[in-house]
């Protein structure tokens, strides 16, 4: 593994490991603030913005901080990704100043590209098509609250990035996969098949059929940034597809609620599902910061 940009980068044990040396930060972290200060001691992080993010500058500028490292924000405006200079240009550049690059961005291809010209790590802070940082928080997530072994995780909505990478990475850890998303929205089905050939996978249109014997009942936006003129069609494909009371009664009845965030109440999840579930849902924001210290550690360290 010498970047993360896709779950298919990580082995059943790589999976396994990260969230291991995830819990195992985590922990330490609470207990002793200070023991991880020289972890990646004079280690900078470039993070190359596309898109605007709370949880993803914070988490990886934080982790950077609790490990003794740097990292420089390089904001939309700063680089032009693309435009102003050419992908594999600044690539070559950053690689020659910092020990890896962290890159949120539209397509895929560009952080496929920065790692074939960086000559240092790459990871995908998120792209069309994966979150896999994403989905190694929502997983050490499960972990806390249920444990991994015969558990089951249904993913109600669009059939998008994080979808993708939370059904890949299930799959590699054994723990069961659901989906439910409108027709029209399905994930592609090669992603389906190759996740199958991982683990255990299951695909329906219907949510209540979905969410049956489920652990863990996941929401994500209806609308993705970069998806704005699709507003007010996907307002009338899914509401038969919100996280409410009813729907949550259809799963396990000690279920948890995930949510990657940010969260558009009464659109995909109800305000009563979500504060119900509030406890979850932002313990699985701070595991960003967790499962992606244990990546720039396996990386970077």
């Amino acid at each position: 593994m010498n970047h993360l940009l896709s779950i298919h980068d990580l082995s059943r044990d790589d999976a396994l490991f990260l969230l291991h040396e995830a819990a195992r930060l985590k922990a330490e972290l609470k207990e002793e603030p200070t023991k991880q200060l020289n972890l990646l001691s004079g280690k900078v992080l470039a993070m190359v913005f596309e898109k605007p993010s709370l949880r993803t500058r914070v988490s990886f500028e934080a982790a950077m901080v609790h490990c003794g490292g740097h990292g420089i924000y390089l904001a939309p405006a700063d680089i032009g990704l693309g435009k102003r200079e050419s992908v594999a240009d600044v690539a070559r550049v950053l690689g020659g100043m910092c020990d890896g690059i962290m890159a949120r961005v539209f397509a895929h291809s560009t952080v496929v590209e920065l790692s074939e010209w960086a000559g240092k790590p790459v990871i995908n802070g998120l792209c069309d098509v994966e979150h896999p940082c994403q989905a190694l928080a929502d997983l050490l997530t499960l972990r806390e609250f249920k444990g991994l072994l015969g558990r089951k995780v249904t993913y109600v909505g669009d059939g998008n990035n994080v979808c993708h990478s939370l059904m890949l990475l299930c799959a590699k850890v054994g723990v069961k996969f659901a989906a439910a998303t409108p027709e029209g929205y399905a994930m592609p089905d090669e992603w389906v098949e190759n996740a199958r050939r991982e683990g255990e996978v299951e695909i329906f249109i219907d949510p209540k059929e979905a969410v049956q014997n489920a652990d863990a009942v996941y929401a994500d936006v209806w609308t993705s940034m970069g998806q704005e003129e699709e507003t007010a069609q996907r307002l009338k494909v899914f509401p038969p597809y919100q996280i409410n009371a009813d729907l949550m009664s259809h799963a396990k009845q000690d279920a948890i609620v995930l949510h990657c965030l940010p969260a558009h109440r009464e659109e995909e999840i109800t305000a009563e599902v979500f504060e119900a579930q509030a406890k979850p849902i932002f313990a699985q924001a701070e595991n960003r910061l967790h499962a992606q210290k244990a990546v720039l550690l396996h990386l970077m360290g």
